[in-house]
């Protein structure tokens, strides 16, 4: 049952053509009125996908708890820094004694 049905050999011709073939279009402009609409297109649809006034709450709300705990571990780095610099200056007064 293993046999293939198709030829195992592929063809490797490959056509090549020496002349290629330029074509020289006018430019085509866009007008005015279609610039337009092209802009309000986009608009809408970027209007349109703006997430709902429910989703938006959960967002700020989420946007507050993460910069208070962003708050809270600058505040504890703050902390840790102050005595580790006020350790670091009692052992240098103490070895000046």
């Amino acid at each position: 049952m293993n046999t293939t049905l198709t030829p195992t050999t592929r063809q490797t011709t490959t056509q090549t053509t020496s002349e290629t073939v330029d074509i020289l279009r006018p430019e085509r402009r866009v007008g005015l009125i279609d610039r337009a609409a092209l802009h309000l297109g986009m608009a809408l649809i970027r209007w349109g996908r703006r997430p709902g006034r429910e989703l938006a709450r959960h967002e700020r709300r989420a946007n507050q708890l993460e910069m208070a705990v962003l708050y809270r571990e600058q505040e504890l780095a703050r902390e840790r820094l102050e005595r580790e610099r006020d350790y670091a200056l009692s052992l240098a007064v103490m070895r000046a004694r």
